[in-house]
């Protein structure tokens, strides 16, 4: 069942609990996530990054937009860390559910210039937005930000940049990195409770694949209502597979089970 990823939030928010998102990059990717849904009969989003949307163009959109119309349940598909302003362009006239302009590297007034144009655009074609601000350390399509350049998001700041960009969820960084945790996860909840008090649209938090259960429950019962999840979902070579090419559908549809469990 296809539905906007703006009625998958609102309805988070209303039941409270979490939507997870997890990156595709196959038609062996897609069918796991929705197989895995499924079973779980949970929601779920089905993710593309800039890079994949840059390869498969609109026929990788058109089959996950595909595969969540004939779900049983309630799917939409997003664009992920996208700073091209191109690359979303390509994905709303492909008519994807929601594009996540990604300013994090820019300076603040700039941040908020591209992210106002960008929720724009995406609104006048009925579509949802998410934007970030703090910035996560990490790597994510090939971009790698060092520790020292990471930043939590300022929870003051957090509240100017909603009120002036018009997006319709906001990433956070309270300790959560893309990729692998070289250590062991420290997330600042206070942080995170401190910004759901100053703003009024859903949280995402990225970066949650490699977060204990325990974590990922706290953070969905302060206000994240959207759990982006990448690295054990991207097909690669992983630790509990390796010499494996790529996660099997089977082993792929196990772990986002488990995932989606953590999240009504």
């Amino acid at each position: 069942m296809l539905i906007s990823t703006a009625q998958l939030l609102q309805q988070a928010r209303q039941a409270h609990y979490a939507v997870g998102a997890f990156n595709v990059y196959s038609l062996e990717g897609v069918r796991a996530v929705v197989s895995a849904a499924e079973k779980a009969h949970s929601p779920a989003i089905l993710q593309l990054l800039p890079k994949a949307v840059d390869l498969g163009g609109r026929a990788l959109i058109a089959c996950c937009l595909e595969a969540a119309r004939e779900a049983v349940v309630p799917m939409s598909v997003h664009l992920d860390h996208c700073s091209s302003e191109t690359t979303i362009t390509k994905a709303l006239t492909a008519d994807i559910s929601s594009i996540m302009a990604d300013g994090s590297h820019l300076p603040f007034e700039r941040k908020i210039g591209f992210s106002r144009r960008m929720a724009a655009l995406a609104t006048s074609k009925r579509k949802t937005v998410e934007a970030e601000l703090g910035r996560l350390s990490g790597t994510e399509d090939g971009i790698t930000v060092a520790e020292r350049k990471a930043c939590l998001t300022d929870p003051d700041q957090a509240a100017t940049f909603v009120e002036n960009t018009g997006v319709h969820a906001l990433a956070v960084c309270i300790g959560n990195v893309h990729g692998n945790y070289h250590s062991p996860p420290q997330l600042d909840f206070d942080h995170l409770a401190a910004i759901a008090d100053r703003v009024s649209i859903p949280l995402v938090l990225h970066g949650t694949s490699g977060l204990p259960d325990d974590m990922i429950i706290q953070a969905v019962a302060l206000g994240g209502y959207l759990n982006s999840m990448s690295t054990l979902s991207c097909e690669q070579p992983a630790s509990p597979l390796a010499g494996c090419i790529c996660w099997s559908r089977r082993n792929l549809n196990w772990w986002i089970a488990c995932k989606l469990k953590l999240m009504p």
